[in-house]
């Protein structure tokens, strides 16, 4: 169980320094006023980042930190206790979750790049742990994606948790191996969902369909680092980097295949066509894409109150386009899209989440990263 205190670690803090953004500054979007707040700043490309029931922080930085940070915006040093990380490219530590039962069990998962035995290949792998003082306990590795390749990209990865306590993992195809996506004898571009334990659940779509890895969920997948539950239906949606061009949000259902690299919206680096185009039977669309691409990020619904008027709506963070989408959602439609932050805030955006207090929390990957929140105006 956590039981750092806060108050112990006081004198060790860093604080805050402040954003570009002045947080007296108003920015009137069409649903709401705001100001950016800074939180956190000094992280290094932050990656993932959730609550802890008391207020705290877990934030990942890429190069193979796990940090916990203060709710008012105290960063302690690195958890010490992490398995072998592959920190190159696009590999490093990526995302955090909680368990849903941490309240009585103390659990968290992290989801990183696991070295080969010669550290010439790699994959994504989740380790499940609890935090005790300044160090991670009980350190448990429960998937490891296979096979493992020789690749610096297309990791993945989040971490969602279903309502039935189930566990989905979001991988990447690697990029040299696109074409993996499309066969279920391997977790390339694929979605896993697992139990907490690493065990598989009864009735996961391939479980009793021969040559396929009982683990996968969807397929046909090429990188996805963005992934959220529907606070109504409780359907997994995805956010999915394309090409050059053809980033996605989808729709994620049990034993459907999304596509990749057959269909796409993208096209090659360079140019060039890639796949047959833009639609085939038994292939699934989506829901939403982008043309030219905004290297699509952390995604959430918003369901809080401190912004009524954006109940419901999708946001999706991005990198190249440094900005903050938001999605109007009705159904399993997308009505409209705003773009918010573009021309005021100007940061490669790595993940979106609402926070416990109702206010939006964003991490800039930068090498000097922050963790900033967007907040009412007065």
């Amino acid at each position: 169980m956590f039981t750092r205190t806060l108050a112990a670690l006081s004198l060790a803090a860093a604080l805050a320094a402040p954003f570009n953004l002045n947080a007296k500054t108003v920015i009137d979007s069409e649903r709401a006023s705001f100001a950016i707040e800074t939180v956190a700043d000094g992280l290094k490309n932050p990656w993932g980042l959730a609550f802890l029931p008391d207020g705290t922080m877990l934030v990942s930085e890429r190069e193979g930190n796990l940090r916990l940070v203060s709710p008012d915006g105290q960063v302690w040093p690195p958890l010490q206790g992490l398995p072998e990380i592959y920190a190159k490219g696009q590999g490093g530590l990526l995302d955090v979750a909680i368990d849903p039962d941490y309240a009585n069990n103390g659990r968290i998962y992290f989801s990183y790049s696991e070295p080969g035995e010669d550290d010439s290949t790699n994959s994504t792998a989740v380790a499940s742990a609890r935090i005790q003082d300044d160090k991670l306990v009980d350190v448990t590795r429960i998937f490891s994606q296979q096979p493992k390749v020789k690749s610096n990209a297309h990791f993945g990865s989040r971490l969602v948790f279903a309502s039935d306590g189930t566990l989905f993992v979001t991988l990447g195809e690697r990029y040299s191996q696109k074409d993996d996506a499309q066969t279920l004898d391997n977790h390339h571009g694929k979605v896993v969902r697992i139990n907490t334990d690493g065990s598989v659940p009864a009735d996961n779509p391939f479980v009793d369909t021969k040559g396929a890895l009982p683990e996968i969920w969807s397929y046909g997948h090429r990188n996805m680092q963005g992934a959220a539950i529907h606070p109504q239906t409780g359907v997994l949606w995805s956010g999915e980097h394309g090409a050059q061009g053809g980033d996605e949000i989808n729709l994620d259902r049990a034993a459907k295949n999304y596509g990749w690299p057959v269909i796409t919206y993208g096209e090659d680096y360079g140019g060039g066509e890639i796949g047959e185009g833009f639609k085939k039977a038994g292939m699934e669309t989506p829901v939403y894409y982008w043309l030219p691409s905004l290297a699509t990020a952390g995604l959430t619904f918003y369901t809080g109150e401190q912004f009524p008027d954006w109940q419901g709506d999708l946001f999706v963070a991005s990198l190249k386009a440094q900005t903050l989408s938001r999605l109007d959602i009705e159904g399993e439609r997308v009505l409209h899209e705003e773009r918010l932050l573009k021309d005021e805030q100007g940061k490669r955006l790595r993940h979106v989440v609402q926070g416990p207090d109702g206010y939006l929390y964003l991490l800039t990957d930068e090498s000097s990263g922050a963790i900033v929140r967007l907040v009412p105006a007065d």
